[in-house]
């Protein structure tokens, strides 16, 4: 199974790719939305996206809105991975089209939780 992760932060892209390669993804990486979206479009299927809110360019919310419009990836799921604690931005990146929610920091434990709500197996 592939994992996108999108965050601007080469450094948290580095520790969420070090979780999910020990879950057993195979990762792939954008620093925004836009090149998230390219690298769909070159990638093909990718099972699970792991978003940031916080980007230049494309957000994270922009991100799962313009993924969401695409019927070609009605079947990835899209976890927000972010410091936004309020309960509004939450509900509105789920009514967006994001499946779940992960507050930084995090950990292994609560990322494999997480996987396992949205039914994609976790080692």
């Amino acid at each position: 199974m592939r994992a996108l992760i999108i965050d601007d932060s080469r450094a948290m892209r580095a520790i969420v790719g070090k979780v999910v390669k020990e879950l057993g993804f195979e990762v792939l990486e954008a620093s925004d939305g836009r090149q998230a979206l390219a690298q769909l479009e070159r990638a093909g299927l990718v099972e699970l996206a792991l978003v940031d809110w916080h980007m230049p360019d494309m957000n994270g919310l922009e991100f799962v809105q313009a993924v969401r419009a695409q019927h070609t990836y009605d079947g990835m799921k899209m976890m927000m991975i972010t410091s936004q604690t309020e309960v509004e931005p939450m509900a509105m990146a789920l009514k967006a089209g994001a499946n779940e929610y992960l507050m930084k920091p995090f950990t292994k434990d609560a990322m494999q939780v997480k996987l396992q709500i949205l039914g994609i197996a976790g080692a």
